[in-house]
């Protein structure tokens, strides 16, 4: 734009941290809008001698600001965010996470609507950045160079990230491989571990990585007696591992043949004759909650008295309402599956009884845990706004999951969602037959394959059968759609489209509010 004065700034490194952080505080300070800033690493070169910049990269602008102190509040989740984008591969990264930061702090709104072109993509490049951390991890392979006598062994190995990510994997390594001396080395970074400190560099080539040696000869004949032809799912472990990966895996070069002789392989694995099974130790049946139902009973039953039988139906003539506090007491008691021994707490139903529609997810988010209350996470923020655009009262539907506790594996110090298994979600079922019984609705949604097999008792797929209504328990209808997560997870460019189809999906279900009481 003519006239416009760019504002240069130079960090010190690829993933400086620190030095963005700063700059960016400076800029917010001096109101210096994400269009009049370029960003600049090393490796992208000098500032433009052309342009028309009122502050070098050496300006004090970056180092104080007249302003005083700032009052900058933006989400953590958004720092620790930047932490990690800066780490991507794309030169327009910086200047992408200054135009956010712009706007979190000029545009409250955005902080509440997921589905922002920005925030998504950033979401993404993270994505990008934590699977090749992932990847690094996985599939860095030494090798053992002898460092003269008297000295241990140097094992080396040879690693080509997709992105800016060797400093931040290299302490996972340091931990991992405290009492060997090693190092790795990348085309742009290389790593070296003396036993006591890290030591970075620059970067080499593939030439420079050692032959194979006798450790690799032992790994390749215990890769190959594991390999199970029957489980061989090519496109599956391309996915897992991908081939671009598989020039440095010295494993890889036994995959072709392996896959090659699979099916022989698992024909004369049914062929073989069947070995002595162990004996199998039957468990003594463990405690487990009973089903409540309406049905009359001599004397009532209190909350406390649910999940004292063993495998028994407890019948309990008390109001729903009491019905249902019982249930969720005992949910939080239940153990017939792993989950709940994990769980913070089980996340029961919400609504009114006899709620005229019914909606059902797959199972609590990290928040849900930690709230004890269903879809009040990134995935219930965007089902509060499409209810909102439909004009439903949140409080006029019952919202369930079809699986009561948090099911997560720790990466670092973050719990990241893992479906429930077929087990697990059959393990659960009675506690939503429960609540349908106690809340009588007149009709249900299905938001998810979890929720829809559990309603329908068969494996739905529910991009082939979203947006129509299927025949559910005793006779009740049940309307099957995407659950609000996958929108999040979708492609970015196909957001909008994908969250109106989604919207038109729930429309179908407008006429039952109508029922509500």
């Amino acid at each position: 734009m003519a006239g416009l004065t760019v504002t240069n700034i130079s960090l010190a490194s690829e993933t400086d941290w620190p030095g963005f952080r700063n700059e960016a505080r400076a800029l917010l300070a001096k109101l210096i809008a994400p269009a009049e800033v370029a960003w600049h690493t090393p490796a992208s070169g000098a500032a433009d001698l052309f342009s028309d910049s009122d502050v070098s990269p050496t300006s004090p602008l970056v180092a104080a600001h007249s302003h005083g102190p700032i009052n900058l509040v933006v989400p953590s989740s958004f720092v620790t965010l930047c932490e990690t984008v800066i780490l991507h591969n794309d030169p327009a990264r910086f200047g992408l996470l200054y135009s956010l930061l712009w706007r979190l702090v000029h545009e409250p709104a955005l902080r509440h609507d997921p589905l922002d072109a920005g925030r998504v993509k950033v979401q993404h490049m993270a994505q990008s950045v934590r699977r090749d951390m992932h990847k690094m991890k996985a599939f860095v392979r030494f090798r053992t160079v002898e460092s003269g006598e008297g000295k241990p062994p140097l094992h080396v190995a040879w690693f080509e990230p997709d992105h800016h990510i060797v400093e931040a994997v290299a302490p996972f390594f340091m931990r991992r491989f405290t009492q060997m001396e090693w190092a790795i080395l990348t085309p742009e970074r290389s790593v070296h571990w003396d036993g006591e400190r890290l030591h970075f560099g620059p970067g080499g080539e593939r030439r420079h990585a050692p032959a194979p040696d006798a450790g690799e000869a032992l790994w390749l004949t215990y890769y190959a007696n594991i390999f199970n032809p029957a489980r061989l799912k090519m496109a599956m472990m391309k996915k897992e591992m991908p081939v671009k990966y598989w020039h440095n895996l010295p494993e890889a070069e036994l995959i072709s043949g392996l896959a090659a002789d699979a099916m022989a392989r698992s024909g004369r694995m049914v062929e073989a004759a069947p070995t002595q099974p162990a004996r199998r130790i039957v468990p003594v049946a463990s405690e487990t909650a009973p089903r409540v139902s309406n049905a009359p009973h001599e004397g009532v039953a209190g909350p406390e008295d649910v999940g004292r039988g063993v495998f028994a139906e407890l019948t309990v003539a008390i109001h729903p309402a009491q019905a249902l506090t019982a249930l969720k007491k005992a949910t939080d008691r239940c153990r017939e599956c792993p989950i709940g021994e994990h769980a913070t707490q089980s996340v029961f139903g919400e609504g009114p009884v006899h709620a005229a529609l019914m909606v059902v997810g797959e199972q609590p988010g990290d928040q849900e845990d930690l709230r004890g209350r269903p879809f009040v996470g990134p995935a219930g923020r965007l089902f509060d706004q499409a209810i909102a655009q439909l004009g439903w009262p949140r409080e006029q539907l019952y919202v369930t999951n079809a699986v009561k506790h948090f099911k997560f594996e720790l990466r670092g110090k973050r719990r990241i969602h893992k479906t429930p298994t077929q087990r697990e979600a059959s393990a659960c079922l009675h506690w939503l037959e429960s609540e349908i019984e106690q809340v009588q609705p007149h009709a249900l949604i299905a938001l998810g394959a979890t929720a829809a097999k559990a309603l329908l008792g068969r494996p739905v797929a529910v991009t082939r059968e979203r947006g129509q209504w299927h025949d559910g328990p005793r006779g009740r209808k049940v309307l099957v759609t995407l659950h609000p997560s996958a929108l999040l997870r979708g492609d970015p460019a196909e957001h909008e489209q994908a969250y109106k189809a989604w919207l038109d999906d729930l429309a179908l279900a407008t006429d039952w509010l109508k029922h509500a009481v």
